[in-house]
């Protein structure tokens, strides 16, 4: 009778054995309508999770204004006209013209053997600081007329001159870092400052 109640033993271990197996593959499903996966979705960022960062655009920088390069074809055909047989950047008058070294550029319309008639402008490079500043200056001292035309600012002024009964003067204007500083005597064309204002800004 001892091989029979032996095999019983070994019945009841494997049985046992295979009870034990089936509660632990239990205890590892998931719950009902919890899905297959415990992971976060592949489609979708899991509750808490950052949302994804949308692309910025980056700015696209203003493109800086040019100085001319020409004392002729910066101004209109107008002005042009009211110049016309006055000589344009004569080395008698020993002054530096046309484009220099720094970007910068003088123009000097005048005729040497003249006493007084003469138009000297010079276009440079100058921040909105010291440009404001001098401005500024030239009206609060000196009596300058300052106003806002072209998204810019202009100052001008006209005096007698000392010696001959003509009219000298001076304007300027300021915008965007590049300054238009034209003095002259006796040699006012209408349309002067502005036609170069419309030739470098449009």
């Amino acid at each position: 009778m001892r091989p029979r109640l032996d095999r019983l033993r070994r019945a009841a271990l494997v049985t046992a054995a295979a009870m034990t197996l089936l509660a632990g593959l239990a205890a590892c499903a998931p719950e009902p309508g919890s899905g297959a996966s415990a992971g976060p979705s592949a489609t979708g960022a899991g509750p808490g999770a950052p949302a994804p960062e949308e692309a910025t655009p980056t700015p696209t920088p203003t493109p800086q204004a040019e100085i001319p390069t020409d004392c002729v074809a910066m101004l209109s055909e107008t002005v042009v006209a009211q110049l016309s047989g006055v000589p344009l950047n004569d080395p008698a008058f020993g002054v530096a013209t046309g484009t220099q070294p720094d970007g910068s550029l003088v123009c000097l319309w005048g005729d040497p053997a003249a006493d007084t008639t003469h138009l000297e402008t010079s276009i440079t490079r100058m921040d909105r600081g010291p440009a404001l500043e001098m401005l500024n200056q030239l009206a609060d001292d000196v009596g300058f007329t300052c106003y806002n035309p072209d998204l810019g600012t202009r100052c001008e002024k006209t005096w007698p001159n000392v010696t001959y009964p003509v009219t000298d003067g001076r304007t300027l204007f300021w915008r965007d870092g590049i300054l238009i500083d034209t003095r002259y005597s006796n040699l006012a064309p209408t349309g002067y400052t502005s036609a170069i204002v419309a030739s470098i800004w449009g």
